[in-house]
Protein backbone atom coordinates (compact mmCIF):
# COMPACT_ATOMS: atom_id res chain seq x y z
CA UNK A 1 0.00 0.00 0.00
CA UNK A 2 2.79 2.42 0.90
CA UNK A 3 4.58 1.62 -2.35
CA UNK A 4 1.41 2.21 -4.34
CA UNK A 5 0.86 5.62 -2.75
CA UNK A 6 4.53 6.56 -3.19
CA UNK A 7 4.24 5.80 -6.90
CA UNK A 8 1.11 7.94 -7.14
CA UNK A 9 2.88 10.86 -5.44
CA UNK A 10 5.62 10.59 -8.07
CA UNK A 11 3.08 10.47 -10.91
CA UNK A 12 1.25 13.55 -9.65
CA UNK A 13 4.52 15.40 -9.18
CA UNK A 14 5.33 14.74 -12.85
CA UNK A 15 1.86 15.96 -13.86
CA UNK A 16 2.30 19.08 -11.74
CA UNK A 17 5.44 19.94 -13.70
CA UNK A 18 3.45 19.74 -16.93
CA UNK A 19 0.66 22.11 -15.88
CA UNK A 20 0.75 25.10 -18.30
CA UNK A 21 0.72 28.75 -17.31
CA UNK A 22 -0.95 31.46 -19.32
CA UNK A 23 -0.78 35.23 -19.04
CA UNK A 24 -4.04 36.98 -18.15
CA UNK A 25 -5.64 38.90 -20.99
CA UNK A 26 -4.75 42.19 -19.34
CA UNK A 27 -1.16 41.06 -18.80
CA UNK A 28 -1.04 41.59 -15.03
CA UNK A 29 -0.24 38.06 -13.98
CA UNK A 30 -0.45 34.37 -14.80
CA UNK A 31 -3.12 31.72 -14.36
CA UNK A 32 -3.75 28.07 -15.14
CA UNK A 33 -6.76 27.09 -17.27
CA UNK A 34 -9.39 25.23 -15.22
CA UNK A 35 -9.03 22.02 -17.17
CA UNK A 36 -5.31 21.96 -16.50
CA UNK A 37 -5.30 22.32 -12.72
CA UNK A 38 -8.65 20.99 -11.52
CA UNK A 39 -8.03 17.46 -12.78
CA UNK A 40 -4.63 17.36 -11.10
CA UNK A 41 -6.00 18.85 -7.87
CA UNK A 42 -8.87 16.35 -7.76
CA UNK A 43 -6.39 13.48 -8.03
CA UNK A 44 -4.28 15.01 -5.26
CA UNK A 45 -7.32 15.31 -3.01
CA UNK A 46 -8.07 11.62 -3.44
CA UNK A 47 -4.47 10.68 -2.71
CA UNK A 48 -4.18 12.84 0.40
CA UNK A 49 -7.48 11.54 1.77
CA UNK A 50 -6.33 7.94 1.28
CA UNK A 51 -2.78 8.44 2.53
CA UNK A 52 -3.35 10.81 5.45
CA UNK A 53 -7.06 10.63 6.27
CA UNK A 54 -9.81 13.23 6.09
CA UNK A 55 -8.89 14.74 9.45
CA UNK A 56 -5.25 15.35 8.49
CA UNK A 57 -3.87 18.86 8.09
CA UNK A 58 -2.53 17.92 4.67
CA UNK A 59 -5.97 16.99 3.36
CA UNK A 60 -7.85 19.82 5.09
CA UNK A 61 -5.40 22.52 3.97
CA UNK A 62 -5.31 21.27 0.40
CA UNK A 63 -9.11 21.16 0.20
CA UNK A 64 -9.31 24.72 1.51
CA UNK A 65 -6.81 25.93 -1.08
CA UNK A 66 -8.65 24.01 -3.80
CA UNK A 67 -12.02 25.49 -2.90
CA UNK A 68 -10.65 29.03 -2.80
CA UNK A 69 -8.67 28.82 -6.02
CA UNK A 70 -9.83 30.45 -9.23
CA UNK A 71 -6.76 29.38 -11.16
CA UNK A 72 -4.58 32.41 -10.55
CA UNK A 73 -0.91 31.82 -9.88
CA UNK A 74 -0.84 32.58 -6.15
CA UNK A 75 -3.66 30.17 -5.27
CA UNK A 76 -2.40 27.42 -7.58
CA UNK A 77 1.08 27.69 -6.13
CA UNK A 78 -0.44 27.35 -2.66
CA UNK A 79 -1.80 23.96 -3.75
CA UNK A 80 1.57 23.06 -5.22
CA UNK A 81 3.29 23.90 -1.92
CA UNK A 82 0.85 21.88 0.18
CA UNK A 83 1.25 18.94 -2.18
CA UNK A 84 5.04 19.17 -2.02
CA UNK A 85 4.95 19.33 1.78
CA UNK A 86 2.64 16.29 1.97
CA UNK A 87 4.89 14.40 -0.43
CA UNK A 88 7.94 15.16 1.74
CA UNK A 89 6.11 14.05 4.88
CA UNK A 90 5.05 10.81 3.26
CA UNK A 91 8.45 10.00 1.80
CA UNK A 92 10.19 10.91 5.06
CA UNK A 93 8.03 8.49 7.02
CA UNK A 94 6.62 11.24 9.21
CA UNK A 95 3.04 10.01 8.94
CA UNK A 96 1.16 7.08 10.37
CA UNK A 97 1.71 3.88 8.44
CA UNK A 98 -0.86 3.71 5.65
CA UNK A 99 -1.26 -0.05 5.81
CA UNK A 100 -2.21 0.06 9.46
CA UNK A 101 -4.77 2.80 9.02
CA UNK A 102 -6.45 1.15 6.04
CA UNK A 103 -6.31 -2.26 7.72
CA UNK A 104 -7.84 -0.75 10.84
CA UNK A 105 -10.85 0.36 8.84
CA UNK A 106 -11.34 -3.18 7.50
CA UNK A 107 -10.92 -4.78 10.92
CA UNK A 108 -13.32 -2.24 12.35
CA UNK A 109 -16.00 -3.53 10.00
CA UNK A 110 -15.42 -7.08 11.27
CA UNK A 111 -15.69 -5.92 14.87
CA UNK A 112 -18.93 -4.05 14.13
CA UNK A 113 -20.38 -7.22 12.61
CA UNK A 114 -19.24 -9.24 15.62
CA UNK A 115 -20.85 -6.80 18.06
CA UNK A 116 -24.09 -6.88 16.08
CA UNK A 117 -24.09 -10.68 16.01
CA UNK A 118 -23.48 -10.85 19.76
CA UNK A 119 -26.28 -8.40 20.41
CA UNK A 120 -28.64 -10.56 18.37
CA UNK A 121 -27.75 -13.65 20.40
CA UNK A 122 -25.39 -15.25 17.87
CA UNK A 123 -22.48 -15.76 20.24
CA UNK A 124 -20.67 -18.32 18.12
CA UNK A 125 -20.72 -16.21 14.97
CA UNK A 126 -19.54 -13.21 16.94
CA UNK A 127 -16.71 -15.24 18.44
CA UNK A 128 -15.38 -16.33 15.05
CA UNK A 129 -15.55 -12.81 13.60
CA UNK A 130 -13.93 -11.16 16.62
CA UNK A 131 -11.16 -13.74 16.96
CA UNK A 132 -10.35 -13.63 13.25
CA UNK A 133 -10.13 -9.84 13.37
CA UNK A 134 -7.94 -9.98 16.45
CA UNK A 135 -5.49 -12.52 15.05
CA UNK A 136 -5.13 -10.72 11.74
CA UNK A 137 -4.77 -7.33 13.44
CA UNK A 138 -2.04 -8.63 15.75
CA UNK A 139 -0.12 -10.17 12.85
CA UNK A 140 -0.49 -7.07 10.67
CA UNK A 141 0.68 -4.80 13.47
CA UNK A 142 3.63 -7.06 14.28
CA UNK A 143 4.70 -7.28 10.64
CA UNK A 144 4.65 -3.49 10.27
CA UNK A 145 6.88 -3.28 13.35
CA UNK A 146 9.40 -5.49 11.56
CA UNK A 147 8.71 -8.68 13.51
CA UNK A 148 8.92 -12.03 11.73
CA UNK A 149 5.46 -13.48 12.38
CA UNK A 150 4.53 -15.13 9.12
CA UNK A 151 2.97 -18.57 9.75
CA UNK A 152 3.24 -18.03 13.51
CA UNK A 153 0.49 -18.92 15.95
CA UNK A 154 -1.40 -16.20 17.79
CA UNK A 155 0.45 -17.13 20.96
CA UNK A 156 3.79 -16.72 19.18
CA UNK A 157 2.73 -13.36 17.75
CA UNK A 158 1.65 -12.14 21.18
CA UNK A 159 4.95 -13.26 22.71
CA UNK A 160 6.87 -11.44 19.97
CA UNK A 161 4.90 -8.25 20.61
CA UNK A 162 5.41 -8.53 24.35
CA UNK A 163 9.14 -9.20 24.18
CA UNK A 164 9.67 -6.32 21.74
CA UNK A 165 7.73 -3.93 23.96
CA UNK A 166 5.04 -3.18 21.38
CA UNK A 167 2.28 -4.16 23.81
CA UNK A 168 2.43 -3.52 27.51
CA UNK A 169 0.38 -2.71 30.58
CA UNK A 170 -3.30 -3.60 30.43
CA UNK A 171 -3.10 -4.74 26.82
CA UNK A 172 -0.35 -7.19 27.69
CA UNK A 173 -2.38 -8.70 30.53
CA UNK A 174 -5.61 -8.93 28.53
CA UNK A 175 -3.88 -10.65 25.61
CA UNK A 176 -2.90 -13.66 27.72
CA UNK A 177 -6.41 -15.17 27.54
CA UNK A 178 -6.99 -14.45 23.86
CA UNK A 179 -5.22 -17.47 22.27
CA UNK A 180 -7.38 -19.89 24.26
CA UNK A 181 -10.60 -18.16 23.21
CA UNK A 182 -9.39 -18.05 19.62
CA UNK A 183 -8.66 -21.77 19.61
CA UNK A 184 -12.05 -22.59 21.12
CA UNK A 185 -13.80 -20.46 18.49
CA UNK A 186 -11.95 -21.76 15.46
CA UNK A 187 -12.29 -25.39 16.58
CA UNK A 188 -15.99 -25.04 17.34
CA UNK A 189 -15.67 -25.68 21.08
CA UNK A 190 -18.68 -23.45 21.66
CA UNK A 191 -19.47 -24.74 25.14
CA UNK A 192 -16.12 -23.39 26.33
CA UNK A 193 -16.83 -19.82 25.21
CA UNK A 194 -19.20 -17.53 27.09
CA UNK A 195 -20.84 -14.32 25.94
CA UNK A 196 -18.61 -12.32 28.34
CA UNK A 197 -15.58 -13.99 26.69
CA UNK A 198 -16.73 -12.83 23.26
CA UNK A 199 -17.57 -9.38 24.56
CA UNK A 200 -14.08 -9.18 26.02
CA UNK A 201 -12.46 -10.04 22.69
CA UNK A 202 -14.59 -7.48 20.88
CA UNK A 203 -13.76 -4.81 23.43
CA UNK A 204 -10.07 -5.60 23.26
CA UNK A 205 -9.97 -5.45 19.46
CA UNK A 206 -11.79 -2.12 19.47
CA UNK A 207 -9.30 -0.68 21.93
CA UNK A 208 -6.33 -2.18 20.07
CA UNK A 209 -7.48 -0.69 16.78
CA UNK A 210 -8.02 2.69 18.43
CA UNK A 211 -4.55 2.81 19.94
CA UNK A 212 -2.49 1.07 17.26
CA UNK A 213 -4.35 1.54 13.97
CA UNK A 214 -6.19 4.85 14.11
CA UNK A 215 -3.33 7.08 12.99
CA UNK A 216 -4.57 9.92 15.18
Amino acid sequence: MNELFARRFTELEAKRMQIPWEVTYHGTGRFVPNGAWKGWATSVQSLLRAAFGESSEQYINFCAAFNESEGYESSVRTMFNIFNSAKEDFEGGYVFNVELRVSGEVFGDFVALARTALGEGHKDVAAVLACAALEDALKRFAAVQGLQVEDKTMADVINALKSSGHVSGAQKTMLERMPAIRNFALHANWDKISEPDVGGVIGFVEQFLMTKFSGE
